[in-house]
């Protein structure tokens, strides 16, 4: 990519969207709908650049950064370098990594590239003599033809891609492809998942090599240095991470986020999340420029009629995954089959309503066998108790739900859907409705493995809760380490049930997520949950 991107449709179509459109007119969409990713080979493609970039490097013989336009064609965009030759004569170079295929290739979208920047150079008045593309890896130049049926095509191509990205529907994903293997988009683009079968042919998306950071010493500080965050503690620093790290931000009770750290992490695209030390989500952070706002128009719609098929999915797949819990830990053989039989009660409930007294009837039976999957004799557990919590294992669950919820909401707006707007858990209530509904099928496998383990292996011991009249909270000693074990339990990686492929649950979280935007934006036909065998 060489020049600006058009991040909205709407906006006068670029040269870079011509080519992505080229490459895969999903991507293009993708591109133009917001949806950005932090990959190796985005990173290799900008670095590849690095040198191109500035326009202020350039000298009377070699210009930087030019930007171009083609009033005719109505397109906009940029040169990497264009060289001027003593007779007045342009040369065009075009930068370019190649990550992946190792050879010096010069592919078809390289060639509507350049064809479109001579164009519009040549609408502007000038004289082009040749253009190249440099492989910045094997620093080699190569030259390029460029005929009238290349041109015609070039023109073809910034039409079909003004069609492509004003559509409301995104074109659907390329089957079987093998650019799908070495697109810079298929983490989010989600190419064969939209299938909801076993993927025999696996595109290899890597977790990031990046954390949440919790924040949960109270009275400290964080702030940005030099390009990292540093927390400081009593004036002491005693922490630093490199932002490149840092996939988000969990905030937990009384710490300090400077308004320099804050804008940062959101120029960054990163979320944050305030707690509050009892673990209740009081509020979270994210970037103006999120991805996927004609998505958020439908689901706004959508959560205003209802999407009973989704609600009833995140139902069943809550008390089915409750039931096999409950089978692996704990020793309560009959509520395990009438969970299985409250199950395929929710999948089939013909309203709202009925679904919550499904899920309601499951929740009692589940909660009032939770107590046989504890072994620490420190712990006993009669009845679930919200808030506040009345004894330690509900002080724990309740903090590992809000770790799980916050996880939701980063999940739910790295899609760029609207957290508040749901189809189980009523908007009319003002909480992250979306996020709610996502969280529902990862509670039992995710938040209440974490306790359980957490207590069970000694994680969490008895000195680690505090009693305040009726009210049980952890310490802080108990806090950081239930975060500890959860975070341990969320990057766990696991068989997705529906794909056959293992990922981690924090991963598994983002993937549903986006398998719901598929269903809002039309092109997912249902939603399938995370059920656990």
């Amino acid at each position: 990519m060489s020049d600006h991107q058009a991040t909205e449709r709407g906006d006068a179509v670029t040269i870079s969207l011509v080519a992505h459109h080229e490459f895969c007119p999903r991507r293009a969409w993708l591109e133009a709908a917001g949806e950005r990713t932090d990959t190796r080979q985005m990173a290799v493609g900008v670095a590849s650049h690095a040198a191109t970039d500035d326009p202020s490097t350039g000298r009377r013989d070699i210009k930087r950064a030019v930007d171009v336009a083609h009033l005719g064609w109505s397109y906009t965009g940029r040169c990497d370098t264009i060289e001027v030759n003593p007779d007045g004569s342009l040369e065009v170079v075009e930068y370019k990594a190649t990550p992946v295929r190792r050879r010096t290739d010069v592919t078809q979208p390289m060639r509507t590239q350049l064809a479109l920047q001579v164009a519009a150079l040549i609408d502007m008045g000038e004289r082009v003599h040749a253009q190249y593309v440099y492989f910045t890896e094997h620093k080699r130049r190569v030259e390029v033809e460029l005929s009238d049926i290349d041109f015609e095509r070039a023109r073809a191509a910034v039409e079909a891609t003004r069609t492509c990205v004003e559509s409301d529907t995104a074109p659907q994903p390329l089957e079987d492809d093998p650019k799908c293997t070495r697109c810079s988009h298929a983490s989010v683009c989600l190419p064969d998942e939209r299938k909801l079968a076993s993927i025999k042919r696996r595109i290899v998306v890597a977790d990031p090599d990046t954390q949440i950071v919790h924040l949960a010493t109270p009275g400290s500080r964080a702030f940005v240095r030099s390009g990292r965050m540093i927390v400081a503690t009593h004036g002491e620093e005693a922490a630093s991470i490199p932002l490149e790290r840092v996939q988000g931000v969990a905030v937990h009770g009384n710490v300090d986020l400077t308004g320099g750290l804050i804008r940062e992490l959101l120029w960054r695209g990163l979320s944050i999340v305030w707690c509050t030390s009892t673990g209740r989500v009081v509020g979270d952070a994210a970037s103006a420029s999120g991805p996927n706002g004609s998505a958020r128009a439908l689901q706004y719609a959508s959560a205003h009629s209802g999407r009973l098929d989704l609600a009833q999915e995140f139902v069943a797949s809550k008390v089915s995954n409750q039931a096999t819990f409950l089978r692996r830990n704990g020793n309560a053989p009959e509520a395990v089959a009438r969970l299985r039989s409250f199950a395929s009660q929710a999948a089939d409930a013909p309203s709202v309503n009925e679904l919550l007294g499904v899920e309601g009837a499951a929740a009692g039976l589940y909660f009032g066998s939770f107590g046989t999957m504890l072994r620490a004799p420190d712990f006993e557990f009669s009845t679930r108790s919200r808030r506040p919590a009345h004894d330690p294992v509900n002080a724990a669950l309740n903090y590992a739900y809000a770790l799980l919820l916050g996880d939701c909401i980063r999940a739910v707006r790295s899609c760029g859907l609207d957290p508040h707007a749901g189809f189980l858990h009523s908007s009319n209530r003002n909480k992250p409705a979306l996020a709610l509904d996502l969280a529902e099928e990862f509670r039992a496998p995710v938040a209440d493995s974490a306790v359980v383990r957490a207590l069970n292996n000694g994680e969490l011991r008895s000195g680690d809760f505090q009693v305040n009249l009726a009210a049980v909270n952890l310490t802080d000693k108990g806090r950081k380490a239930l975060i500890a074990a959860y975070e341990r339990r969320v990057s766990t990686e696991f068989v997705h049930p529906t794909f056959d492929y293992s990922c981690s649950w924090r991963r598994a979280i983002e993937i549903q997520a986006r398998l719901v935007l598929g269903v809002l934006d039309g092109t997912q036909d249902r939603y399938i949950g995370v059920r656990t065998r």
